[in-house]
């Protein structure tokens, strides 16, 4: 047996959506299961192979700061996709947080950030700049409020901040990560 949703309710609906579903398991059973829903997203980690940086965000999280007392969390740029595909909303969350100007992506995949609840698929980027690329201050929208300080970090930095476990942000572990499985070349001071 096929598991099934059998009713649908919205609990909330704004810029977050939640709603209540029933669901038949495979095993017959019945249960409630609470899906929030809010779009799906792109995260992008901007590197400068020439110079062994790469551009993240610190900025303020409410959730973060609610669960821990953290002001601040270090992060890929990311956003969600209103407009456009991935790779657009990408290279134009790319401009507007870190002020860079993106040509080639390459696509590490899409995941499911948390299944558990979420609904939300992020496609994971890693993207070449150069210092001409950097092209305007980011920061992000003022309208969003979003207060991004805008960061260069040695790429062997990250590498021994991943190590370590000092990376809080899943979109940032992943990409620091793949970046170096991909392009060992440019932590060639690291052990792996």
């Amino acid at each position: 047996m096929q598991p099934e949703i059998l009713e649908r309710q919205v609990a909330r609906a704004g810029y977050v959506r939640v709603e209540r579903l029933r669901i038949r398991l495979a095993s017959g059973e019945e249960v409630w299961r609470e899906v929030e829903r809010h779009g799906d997203s792109v995260a992008v980690l901007p590197y400068d192979s020439d110079r062994g940086v790469a551009l993240v965000a610190r900025q303020f999280r409410a959730p973060v700061f609610d669960m821990t007392g953290g002001t601040i969390l270090e992060e890929a740029c990311a956003g969600m996709i209103d407009a456009g595909d991935e790779e657009a909303t990408a290279r134009r969350e790319a401009l507007e947080e870190l002020g860079v100007r993106l040509e080639a992506l390459e696509r590490v995949g899409r995941v499911w950030p948390g299944p558990g609840v979420g609904a939300e698929r992020q496609t994971l980027f890693l993207a070449p700049y150069g210092k001409a690329d950097r092209i305007a201050a980011g920061g992000g929208l003022a309208i969003e409020n979003e207060g991004i300080q805008v960061v260069e970090r040695p790429l062997d930095e990250l590498a021994a901040d991943v190590a370590a476990g000092r990376i809080a942000d899943g979109k940032l572990l992943t990409l620091v990560m793949a970046l170096r499985l991909r392009h060992p070349s440019l932590f060639a001071g690291q052990k792996p």
